[in-house]
């Protein structure tokens, strides 16, 4: 019984947590990020201030959403070593995300009208923008990381040039998908977006499993 224990504490923190960041994300979405305060958050959710900032230390990281950076991140690990950087990285990208949105249907289904709410949030909140900036680069880091670390500076270089591109690539798509509230399919629009930028025979191959 005791070995249970911990787990159950870890699954009730983080059921916590997605209650949190989901009442947050719905009232930034109806109020505005700015007239929302996390006192606010903490009274939709029914817990304290001081709770909220245990899962979530700045009001800013209530928006961010660290599940994709992990898929693309075990994505890109998994993938082949003799492929070249670009195909590893998009392909990667483009498997994420149709984990992430279950396919590209007409009405988003609940978990990905929330990574699109919170896109839109980041995308049109000024006080989000530098913050999200610096989301990406942690993400760069985790993908070259999960490309296979290396002490060769040219080759670490490679690595962080080819998974840039591929993530302004990726950015350019998110921002349409949100401008597209969402109707176009987002493993679509990252594929095209990498396609434009690589060439079809990347990507074309980069999606197989």
């Amino acid at each position: 019984m005791n070995e249970r224990k911990p787990t159950l504490r870890k699954r009730q923190r983080s059921e916590t947590r997605r209650a949190i960041q989901a009442h947050a994300v719905r009232l930034f979405t109806d109020r505005g990020y700015d007239a929302v305060t996390v006192a606010d958050v903490a009274d939709a959710v029914g817990v304290s201030a001081m709770t909220v900032y245990r899962h979530f230390p700045t009001k800013e990281d209530l928006v961010l959403v660290d599940q994709p950076a992990l898929l693309i991140a075990d994505r890109v690990a998994a993938s082949s070593a003799t492929d070249p950087l670009v195909r590893r990285v998009g392909g990667a990208l483009v498997e994420a995300a149709a984990a992430l949105t279950g396919g590209d249907g007409d009405e988003p289904a609940a978990d990905e009208q929330f990574l699109l709410d919170c896109l839109r949030l980041m995308v049109s909140t000024p006080a989000l923008r530098a913050r999200h900036l610096d989301s990406q680069y942690a993400l760069q880091e985790a993908v070259v990381d999960a490309l296979g670390g290396t002490t060769d500076p040219e080759a670490t270089f490679r690595a962080r040039a080819a998974t840039g591109a591929c993530l302004a690539a990726m950015h350019t798509a998110l921002t349409r998908w949100v401008d597209d509230d969402g109707r176009t399919g987002l493993p679509d629009l990252i594929a095209r977006a990498l396609a434009a930028s690589f060439g079809h025979d990347v990507i074309a191959t980069g999606r197989t499993s």
